[in-house]
């Protein structure tokens, strides 16, 4: 809240299994800007854009969902269905309900798996895309190494405490960077658990037993999915110390899609932060024209 004015209004929808899935509505419609739609990456959840959507909704309406077993939305009784498909159709949901049609999606990890499965899946609805930190191409280092934590059990007694361990384990992807930012990226993990008291990850742990299942799969295609992004105004973000976007893939998007706009941010591994710079200048010079 701000001098008693909301910053984002809050919304659920149901879908047909009956899952809820909530969503933060930041800002209004305004004339000739397109709506931005945040997709976050795959433990993550609205919080994540909190910074830059309340920077860009006084020209801009934003918008940023939690996907099922994410944040406030509901978690899936089965877990099978935490998989790109099911959050696709859940998001084209917020999108009906919240009146959009057409729109910038500003997708990170896998959120931009699952905006290039938009562009392919809906004509017309993509106006213009940012990849935060994502190709067609996963690299198996960093498959392997979200692998690794995904749906393990932390649990802290205080903010301070679970920022700690967050900076552990992944402060050689932010180098330098505020303290500030540990603390932050605590409260936006971490939830607190009515029945223990603890802070608790604020995802299903299910979601990791997902992933797994998802990884002993063979590895699919998506550069059909891109080619999907050809006649669409694209920005391609790269943190320089990355260990899911590798160069190779980052080169190979631009030989095949000659108009791609490119960032590689040194410094930052997965992932680059929108409201950091240099992300947050290129992120709003290439979202002036819609």
């Amino acid at each position: 809240m701000n001098h008693g004015v909301p910053l984002y209004r809050e919304f659920t929808v149901g879908a047909p299994d009956g899952v809820a899935i909530y969503y933060r509505d930041y800002g209004a419609a305004a004339e000739g800007r397109l709506p931005l739609v945040c997709l976050t990456g795959l433990t993550r959840n609205s919080k994540d854009f909190h910074r830059i959507a309340t920077e860009l909704a006084p020209r801009r309406r934003v918008l940023a969902l939690d996907y099922r077993g994410r944040g406030r939305s509901g978690y899936d009784p089965n877990w099978h269905n935490y998989a790109p498909p099911t959050y696709v159709q859940d998001i084209l949901l917020v999108l009906q309900q919240a009146g959009i049609a057409r729109c910038v999606l500003l997708g990170t990890s896998l959120g931009g798996i699952l905006t290039m499965g938009l562009a392919a899946g809906v004509p017309g609805l993509v106006a213009a895309a940012v990849l935060n930190d994502v190709g067609p191409t996963v690299s198996d280092e960093g498959r392997q190494r979200i692998a690794g934590y995904v749906g393990t059990d932390l649990r802290f007694a205080t903010y301070e405490q679970a920022a700690a361990a967050i900076k552990q384990q992944f402060g050689y992807a932010y180098p330098g960077i505020a303290e500030a930012h540990w603390l932050q990226s605590a409260q936006d993990t971490f939830v607190r658990d009515p029945a223990t008291g603890e802070l608790r990850l604020d995802y299903d742990l299910k979601i990791g037993d997902a992933l797994r299942e998802q990884l002993s799969a063979p590895v699919p295609d998506l550069w059909p999915l891109y080619a999907a992004l050809k006649p669409i105004p694209t920005l391609a973000v790269r943190g320089a110390l990355s260990d899911v976007l590798d160069q190779e893939t980052f080169d190979r998007m631009l030989a095949e899609k000659p108009d791609l706009r490119r960032l590689l941010i040194p410094n930052r591994g997965h992932i680059p932060l929108p409201h950091e710079e240099p992300f947050r200048s290129v992120l709003h010079e290439f979202l002036e024209p819609f």
